[in-house]
């Protein structure tokens, strides 16, 4: 194959999909034919086309979920093999076929044969949870119950922490607890969910808050129920504007509010690899989070439908 397809973003929620030439790995990296790759609510703005943004996009932007099988390998490069099948850390991954460093990819379980598995979000899972510094008896609130969230409460859950999910939709605050929350709490009142939370916790609040939503009701919700002394973990990825913060209730409570978000690429990578070992082992359960698929040429009823969340959607991937 000389060709591919490759999404390329317009603006104003319009993406093309044009034929290119298919890349090749320089010194140091791979060429993966992508069998899919997820869609991330962090390129709604993208697509949405805010102004902050150029375009047309690179083609496969801002694509960085993807997996699939190494067609080809650089120079210098030992580790890998043609055939094998893996998840990656790349930039251009609505496309048939994408470019990775040789350090930026784990093989994919055995289990995961015939499945798909958006390798990035997973990594971005392993390295909250990590930072989150969660332990076995430990009281945990997870503050947005999506994607990201319901992975880590399977996280949470499997350390044997009793975990407290918040959210706004009550599809997603199920699922929560299948992945194995206690208790699940609807935020469309936030004053209520800080009440039930606190209450549930005969007013201590939780040693470990992680908001997971990116949004200022989410983190005045995260605030008010972490317990002296705790910890803040901001998972969610706030990206449409300045935040307030109470900062005397911060000064009060004495707590470490550790900012989760990851850009060393080594770490991502570490992250990577441990997320492959926690679905091997069943620590991670993300196939029945992955709720909509859609062509590539649908890549925009995909992020239209991520935008509404219908009752039942929790993670939507483009299958190649």
């Amino acid at each position: 194959m000389t060709t591919m397809r490759a999404a390329v973003f317009q603006g104003d929620g319009r993406i093309a999909v044009e034929r290119l030439p298919v890349p090749a790995p320089a010194a140091g990296e791979v060429c993966v034919r992508l069998e899919g790759c997820g869609v991330c609510a962090s390129n709604l703005p993208v697509w949405a086309g805010k102004p902050w943004f150029s375009y047309p996009l690179a083609p496969g932007a801002p694509g960085h979920e993807g997996w699939g099988e190494i067609v080809a390998i650089g120079d210098d490069v030992a580790d890998w093999r043609v055939g094998e099948r893996v998840a990656l850390l790349s930039d251009k991954a609505y496309a048939e076929y994408d470019i990775a460093r040789a350090d930026a990819l784990t093989r994919l379980p055995e289990r995961c044969d015939g499945l798909p598995l958006p390798g990035e979000p997973l990594a971005c899972a392993m390295n909250i949870f990590r930072r989150s510094d969660i332990v076995a008896g430990q009281r945990v609130a997870v503050v947005g119950a999506g994607f990201i969230g319901a992975l880590l409460i399977q996280l949470a859950a499997s350390a044997g922490a009793e975990v407290i999910a918040l959210g706004r939709r009550r599809y997603a605050l199920d699922v929560a607890l299948l992945c194995g929350a206690a208790q699940a709490i609807p935020c469309d009142d936030v004053h209520a969910a800080i009440g039930t939370a606190m209450e549930s916790t005969g007013g201590a609040g939780c040693p470990r808050v992680i908001e997971a939503a990116g949004e200022q009701a989410s983190l005045d919700v995260a605030s008010a129920i972490a317990a002296e002394g705790g910890k803040l973990i901001i998972a969610g990825y706030h990206q449409d504007g300045p935040r307030q913060v109470n900062m005397q209730q911060w000064n009060w409570r004495g707590l470490d509010v550790i900012n989760a978000h990851e850009r060393d690429p080594a770490v991502v990578a570490r992250g990577l690899r441990e997320a492959a070992a926690a679905v091997a082992d069943g620590r991670l359960e993300p196939f029945p989070l992955l709720t909509h698929q859609y062509g590539l040429d649908e890549l925009d009823r995909a992020f239209a439908t991520m935008l509404e969340r219908p009752p039942g959607f929790m993670k939507a991937t483009v299958v190649l």
